[in-house]
């Protein structure tokens, strides 16, 4: 699924961008996470670089959008970034951030259909590996790995926990890792193989995933998922 960051800080604009994304995704039949956040300082609060796409103002209070995008661009190349502004003179340096577009204020929902087109048509641009299974339903799924957050064994299932869904497989929690495991997923116990995109942090032996979700890190696998951990951070290019 497409995540969508709204970063603005007039309560009016925030509402109409996300009116425009309803209206987009019943027209155009497309599913988005969409989170918002009212100032850059709040996006890059435990940023992740796991956004598809930011639309976001320039002019905000505490940090404003060019500086957000900057620090952004230091540990995500991918996101695609397209600003939202009353003037297009603050636009002109988006090129040093490699910013798609921008959008001028109040944001025409023609303007704003057309840009979510170029940003989608870039997005799919990009290699998506899907994981491919029969639910234990019988029904075919497919499912966008970087969507899921965690598989876990029960009994003689796998049950995939994914960003808004869960599905049963009938396979072994060791076959999916054999799958997933250059995909960034690595068992944090022997009942759960964890999506390292989705971990937001290590507390004690346990490791909060996306969505509030705590699992525990057993005692002999503690010093190698750490250092997995490690590693998937430093691939993905960001700073301590």
């Amino acid at each position: 699924m497409i995540r969508i960051g709204v970063v603005e800080d007039d309560p009016g604009s925030i509402d109409r961008l996300l009116s425009h994304l309803d209206r987009f995704q019943r027209e155009h039949g497309e599913r988005f996470h969409v989170g918002a956040f009212h100032d850059g300082a709040d996006i890059l609060e435990d940023y992740r670089p796991d956004w598809d796409l930011l639309l976001l103002d320039i002019q905000m209070e505490r940090v404003d959008g060019m500086t957000a995008a900057r620090r952004i661009r230091e540990v995500d190349s991918e996101v695609v970034i397209v600003f939202v502004t009353s003037s297009p003179q603050y636009a002109i340096s988006g090129y040093e951030v490699d910013a798609l577009s921008y959008l001028l204020k109040p944001v025409a929902y023609a303007a704003f259909e057309q840009e979510m087109i170029r940003s989608l048509t870039r997005l799919r641009r990009r290699e998506r590996r899907h994981l491919l299974f029969t639910s234990t339903d019988g029904a075919a799924r497919r499912v966008d790995v970087a969507d899921v957050l965690y598989l876990e064994s029960v009994k003689h299932h796998v049950r995939i926990h994914t960003l808004d869904d869960e599905h049963a497989v009938v396979t072994t929690l060791k076959a999916m890792e054999a799958e997933l495991g250059a995909e960034g997923f690595f068992r944090c116990n022997s009942g759960f193989l964890v999506n390292l995109r989705h971990v937001t942090g290590v507390e004690g032996n346990d490791c909060r995933v996306r969505g509030g979700v705590r699992l525990q890190i057993s005692r002999p696998r503690k010093k190698d998922f750490l250092a997995a951990l490690a590693a998937y951070i430093g691939a993905r290019g960001i700073t301590a």
